[in-house]
């Protein structure tokens, strides 16, 4: 398969189109827009309560482990998906390599709960 430059073409129009579009609708909101200032619309607002000290508390590193194996055993859910649309045309092979991947994912799971990463102190 041969491609030339010509070939672009539509990407580039799509991307500049794109482009513009954002442009264009950040530029016409920023000028239709009402710009009315108060002490009351400058004040920082989070969840309906004021906010009080600083706003540079660090956060506990659990927080991000808990996020980080959220992520990896959803991730891990979504390699499933293509082998549960084609189980029964990858038969029993595919069946076993499902469950290599399974018993992996297991022992990644209790080897998480051994190490007490989803426990809240």
């Amino acid at each position: 398969m041969e491609t030339n430059q010509a070939d672009y073409i539509p990407i580039l129009m799509q991307m500049g189109l794109a482009i513009a579009f954002v442009a264009g609708t950040i530029a016409v909101s920023n000028m239709l827009g009402p710009k009315r200032n108060s002490v009351n619309k400058d004040k920082n607002f989070e969840c309906g309560i004021e906010s009080i000290g600083n706003a540079r508390i660090p956060f506990s590193v659990k927080y991000f482990l808990v996020a980080i194996l959220f992520v990896l055993f959803d991730v891990e859910v979504i390699f499933m998906y293509p082998w549960a649309v084609n189980f029964r045309g990858m038969g029993v092979e595919g069946l076993i390599k499902m469950g290599i991947f399974m018993l992996l994912l297991v022992v990644g799971f209790f080897y998480v709960i051994k190490k007490k990463g989803l426990e809240w102190e």
